[in-house]
């Protein structure tokens, strides 16, 4: 077997010779994998014929690359809470294919793999933020990232990940600081992220902290807390996006598909965290009336503390509220025009007993009656739907274009599809037409002018690739 290194110092590639362990809290190296521990300093090329697991924090730093051939299996050591971290100045480079996709996954065996098994993949650089060094939650010790108030490296590129699939990561490194499952921080514009598949993460799925980076074909199943999280003067783009929620599965500090904030205290620091999404899809916890979901459950949308975030052409379902603006000052950034909500879809079910499902929630200054009267401005061409049947409403999404089986519902995790069929039912369904790319914001190069609202159309870029159900996969 050949394997193709160049190694550097500090950086320790162990083929460890032993039998596996079942007891989770001293599982070793199962034979012919080979560790990756320490710092990569130089440039590294990994083989597609090895199994490799990560043990402890990796940091890839000195400007090194780190290529990740296609069909390349990493797992996350639990017991060391292995973390993959690309340094401000170094490189990722994980080109897969659809048909050889790249996965990064737990240590443990099928059956055994839960979310926060290991610490995911941190991408670090030095791209605009309205911090002054700021550090990654959970790295120890600590890494700054991003340029304060600078557009001095916002084209830098951190490199490539491309059909990626990071699974039963996001892990509490130390008290009250965890890691994500992929998190971006002061990433710049030139890094290419684009189908990347993340799947039952014990924390966010994506989380941007600043920056300019943008991303396409983003998947988020299954998450412990929010889908994607937005902070610290992130200004990057992205289109197409899939967000499917576990009725059960839902963090005690509140679960929200879209969690944005300017900063952590609301303050005017520029840039405002004001990314722009276009085409996302949310399948939320809950389906029809009277489905019982984890308390833990917030928002489809929760935007506040001054972010400016806009999300154009989407479909949102199922969340106990649909849209929260919280605060006045977070609804004067959308009034003022500096963020926008355009042609969205909002889908409201009731909880068991309710008369209506809530579709508005506001804060401090402001009232769900005024985040009413922005989202159906008529000029901004949004929609928001209210299914209060009792029973199937499977002709309700069948209509509109969404399939009642791409819900979790009360299925067991082993009973979810592993290639569900997220196309629309038809090309007549509502969500087959409506897109509009007229709004600068999403009148430019990088968007993908589709007719449709959504993350699809009659076609499905999931197919292939994307596993949602990777718990019985024998790695």
């Amino acid at each position: 077997m050949k394997t193709m290194f160049k190694f550097a110092a500090g950086l320790a590639l162990i083929a460890t010779l032993a039998s596996c362990n079942n007891n989770k809290d001293e599982e070793v190296a199962p034979i012919g994998e080979q560790v990756i521990e320490g710092n990569i300093t130089t440039n590294t090329e990994l083989d597609a014929n090895v199994t490799y697991l990560l043990r402890g924090q990796v940091i890839v730093t000195n400007g090194a690359t780190l290529k990740i051939p296609a069909g390349t299996l990493i797992k996350g050591e639990r017991r060391t809470k292995g973390t993959l971290v690309i340094d401000k100045g170094a490189k990722i480079d994980a080109q897969g294919t659809a048909q050889n996709p790249i996965v990064m996954t737990s240590s443990l065996r099928e059956g055994e793999r839960d979310r926060g098994d290991w610490g995911g993949v941190v991408i670090l650089g030095r791209a605009n933020t309205n911090q002054q060094r700021p550090t990654i939650e959970g790295i120890v010790p600590e890494i700054n990232y991003g340029t304060f108030q600078s557009t001095e490296f916002d084209g830098e590129n951190s490199g490539i990940m491309r059909y990626v699939r990071i699974e039963y990561a996001g892990i509490e490194l130390s008290p009250n600081n965890e890691t994500n499952s992929l998190t971006m921080g002061g990433v710049g514009r030139g890094t290419t992220i684009e189908y990347v598949q993340v799947s039952f993460g014990g924390d966010d799925g994506f989380e941007w902290f600043g920056g300019t980076v943008d991303g396409k074909y983003l998947i988020s199943h299954a998450m412990w807390d929010d889908d994607l999280d937005c902070d610290f003067g992130w200004t990057g783009r992205v289109q197409f996006v899939l967000v499917v929620r576990n009725p059960s599965f839902a963090d005690q500090s509140g679960s929200n598909a879209f969690e944005c904030d300017n900063d952590a205290s609301g303050s005017t620091n520029t840039p405002f965290t004001a990314p722009v999404f276009s085409n996302v899809t949310v399948y939320g916890p809950r389906e029809q009336r009277g489905r019982s979901i984890s308390n833990n459950y917030q928002h489809a949308m929760h935007l506040r503390r001054r972010t400016a975030t806009s999300i154009f052409n989407s479909v949102l379902v199922g969340f106990p509220t649909m849209f929260r603006l919280d605060g006045i000052t977070t609804e004067e950034q959308y009034t003022s025009g500096a963020g926008a909500i355009e042609n969205t879809v909002i889908v409201g079910i009731a909880a068991s007993g309710s008369a209506a499902a809530t579709m508005y929630s506001a804060g401090s200054g402001n009232t769900a009656a005024s985040v009413e009267t922005y989202f159906t401005a008529a000029a901004r061409n949004n929609q928001a739907i209210n299914i209060g049947t009792t029973g199937d409403a499977s002709p309700d999404y069948n209509a509109l274009g969404l399939r009642t089986d791409n819900f979790v519902r009360d299925r067991l995790i082993e009973n979810y599809p592993k290639n569900p069929n997220f196309a629309l039912t038809s090309a007549n369904a509502t969500l087959a037409s409506g897109g509009a790319f007229t709004n600068a914001k999403v009148n430019n190069s990088f968007f993908q002018n589709v007719s449709y609202r959504g993350a699809f159309g009659t076609t499905d870029w999931t197919d292939g690739w994307a596993d949602f159900r990777p718990g019985e996969n024998q790695y």
